[in-house]
């Protein structure tokens, strides 16, 4: 009797350990159902809601649809938005279900990338936004400088949105944590290189019309006693 009771324990345990395991199993099952449906709804509430505000407008004006598209993306800026917003609702989905299994070490891996979401989606914003802003600049500075008559006005309006885009895309890059201080600092190094390279051309080869300006702005004092 004895020797049966020792077969029969561990059939026992092992069916005690299913009977706790598969209600467990089931109320996973459960949220994941649940996070699938409020994740396609979420989804679907972030893009209408964007597109009502005309953000799409914006990022379409920005070019970063047209750069998206060129790389062969399926979806708009706005898309990604709404598929970023469905992930986060899935993870945090997938972190309760497995949770609730006892699998701690993939809720672990899974509350990481959930906490990098939102600082994409920052990024993004901030993408979006100052390439907007760099493309205006870039216009405005060409438009003063065709008024004034001044040369190579498109070129210099050029200068001024890549610059003002770098700097954009620095930040980005910095809260999502990517780069950190050496592309910051190879930036600046890069920066001053071009700065110093347009300075000593202008200095070389534009030093002539240097001085003319200057004269038209500050007349000597010698011509003025002349006078």
């Amino acid at each position: 009797m004895d020797r049966i009771d020792m077969l029969i324990e561990p059939a026992r345990a092992f069916l005690g350990q299913i009977g706790i395991f598969l209600p467990r199993l089931a109320l996973a099952g459960l949220v994941l159902v649940g996070g699938w449906l409020a994740a396609k709804a979420l989804r679907f509430a972030v893009e209408r809601g964007m597109r009502s505000i005309n953000f799409n407008v914006l990022t379409e004006r920005a070019g970063l649809d047209g750069f998206l598209q060129r790389g062969g993306v399926g979806v708009d800026t706005t898309g990604i938005f709404g598929l970023l917003a469905y992930w986060v609702v899935i993870l945090a989905a997938l972190i309760i279900a497995f949770n609730s299994l006892g699998l701690t070490y993939i809720t672990d891996l899974l509350r990481q990338l959930v906490l990098f979401v939102p600082r994409l989606i920052v990024a993004l914003v901030l993408l979006a936004l100052g390439a907007y802003f760099a493309r205006f600049m870039g216009s405005t500075v060409a438009t003063y400088c065709r008024n004034v008559g001044m040369q190579d006005a498109e070129l210099l309006g050029r200068i001024s949105r890549y610059a003002i885009l770098t700097f954009v895309v620095l930040i980005a890059l910095d809260q999502v944590g990517v780069g950190g201080d050496i592309v910051r600092e190879s930036f600046l190094i890069l920066l001053a290189g071009v700065v110093f390279g347009l300075a000593l051309a202008f200095g070389l080869g534009g030093r002539a019309r240097a001085e003319a300006m200057l004269e038209h702005w500050w007349p000597s004092r010698g011509k003025d006693d002349k006078r």
